[in-house]
């Protein structure tokens, strides 16, 4: 069995940069380090206000992910604001959407099906006519997975910041329990599964370990605070570590 792909998520980045007028840090060449240490796609997410990820940003990166055969780019956002757009015009290998509102600090909540399943339908068929796999933004509600799966979705994106702040904490395997449920029902529907948010060297092993059938992690904030104090590659090497421990998951272990 393949090893769960690990995505970066390059928006803390970009936000440094932004701080000055230097292009510094550059996110290309962050994204090329990370990718030459092994990294199997990655990641942004271009607001509307462009506070990190810039529209140019995502062209540029769309250029460098074509000389990496293999290795996927996903850009992350509300289809209802700007990223159908760079859906159509870049085509990455995957588009995540995002519930977000326009001046929201960060994503915080997976996607309303009743409420906006229907609006969403003919966006996730364009993407995918335009060969892009699309995965939604889910909390972990098993129940919700065959909403998901009718409206068009290739996979869905756990929303894993509740599961991060149970862990070490008294609800750690009630929540861990919570998402193992929701991938199995995702499973069981005919959708692959991602997942992201506050993910971290820490708790990513056990997530992983725990949750059958997880095809890839996108890992932002955490991956490059560690990359300050440990240089992207040691970093990056140290979360494919955590990603071999996790070994097969156990709906692999019971096959």
């Amino acid at each position: 069995m393949k090893n769960t792909a690990l995505s970066v998520n390059l928006n803390k980045v970009a936000l440094v940069r932004n701080t000055r007028h230097l292009g510094i840090p550059s996110l290309t060449r962050a994204a090329e380090i990370c990718l030459r240490s092994g990294a199997n796609g990655i990641t942004v997410h271009p607001r509307p206000d462009e506070r990190h990820i810039r529209s140019q940003d995502a062209h540029d990166l769309s250029k460098l992910l074509a000389l990496w055969p293999g290795r996927e780019f996903n850009i992350e956002g509300n289809p209802f604001q700007n990223l159908m757009g760079f859906v159509r015009a870049l085509r990455p290998q995957q588009c995540t959407l995002v519930p977000d509102g326009e001046g929201q600090f960060t994503s915080d909540q997976g996607w309303n099906l009743a409420q906006d399943g229907a609006r969403l339908k003919p966006l996730i068929a364009e993407a995918k006519a335009l060969g892009v796999r699309v995965s939604l933004f889910m909390d972990a509600d098993p129940a919700a997975m065959r909403q998901a799966k009718a409206v068009g979705a290739d996979r869905v994106e756990l929303y894993t910041e509740p599961y991060a702040q149970a862990w070490g904490g008294p609800r750690q395997q009630d929540q861990t329990r919570r998402y193992a449920a929701t991938a199995q029902a995702a499973l069981d529907v005919g959708l692959a599964v991602n997942a992201g948010h506050d993910l971290n060297r820490d708790n990513l092993t056990w997530f992983l370990k725990s949750v059958s059938g997880v095809e890839e992690v996108s890992i932002g904030h955490a991956l490059i605070s560690d990359a300050l104090e440990l240089g992207y590659a040691a970093t990056i090497a140290d979360y494919l570590r955590c990603i071999r421990e996790a070994g097969p998951g156990p709906m692999e272990q019971g096959a």
